[in-house]
């Protein structure tokens, strides 16, 4: 389980985070709501180790990472899948997935079959470069990446950004079988309301910097989900 303890993160003198809380458990979807500019993906940034924190603890199945760099605490299972994807256009689809091999053990470098069963057109495009791709196979790609890790928890920023309806709709088949296999906690961060209430076991509205409201996959998608809807809209 994630669990996030009272963060706080500054920009310099500007401070993007105030005092967030809220957990992530194992083998479920946890949704990160709100309008832009509201520390959404800085509390992505600040899980995976992109920018530190100034105050509160980040505890990673039970041991604060606060201090952990990213490359350790990729070592210890995160994965991330970053808002604009920043997969590399100059190399192959097959070698893009390849890079996620960088913190495996030798005997682990292998690309797990699980990529290609989600995301067949990958497969076809081995050979392909990256920056020859659609934006929608590039985020399959960014995702596939993250897999190769083998990871415990999968940090995912807007994977529907600018992405057609029909690789939506793959995206989100990939992310409902990623947490029905178990043991893979998914922090998801979304503007997209309907794709993250199809998606959740539990979810935080944030604004200013603040977790404002909490609650249920169940209530997103009851009487409640109006006004959540309302609340996120630009």
């Amino acid at each position: 389980m994630l669990e996030i303890d009272a963060i706080n993160l500054h920009y310099g003198a500007a401070q993007a985070l105030k005092a967030v809380s809220c957990t992530a458990p194992d083998g479920k979807v946890t949704t990160v709501l709100g309008r832009n500019g509201v520390g959404k993906s800085s509390l992505l940034r600040a899980v995976v180790g992109r920018h530190p924190i100034t105050a509160g603890a980040i505890r990673w199945q039970g041991q604060d990472i606060a201090r952990f760099s990213p490359a350790d605490r990729a070592r210890a299972g995160i994965a991330y899948v970053p808002q604009g994807r920043e997969i590399f256009p100059l190399l192959t689809v097959r070698e893009n997935l390849e890079t996620g091999f960088a913190l495996l053990p030798r005997k682990a470098r292998t690309i797990p079959e699980d990529v290609f069963e989600l995301f067949p057109v990958l497969k076809d495009m081995l050979a392909r470069r990256g920056g020859d791709l659609s934006g929608g196979q590039q985020q399959q790609l960014a995702i596939g990446r993250a897999m190769v890790m083998r990871p415990k928890l999968l940090v995912l920023d807007e994977p529907t950004e600018g992405i057609q309806p029909s690789i939506i709709k793959d995206i989100g088949r990939a992310i409902s079988w990623l947490r029905d296999k178990g043991g893979l906690s998914i922090l998801l961060v979304e503007q997209y309301f309907d794709f993250a209430r199809d998606l959740a076991d539990g979810f935080y509205v944030m604004d200013r910097g603040e977790v404002v409201l909490s609650g249920s996959g169940a209530d997103m998608r009851g009487a409640q989900g109006d006004e959540l809807r309302r609340r996120i809209s630009v």
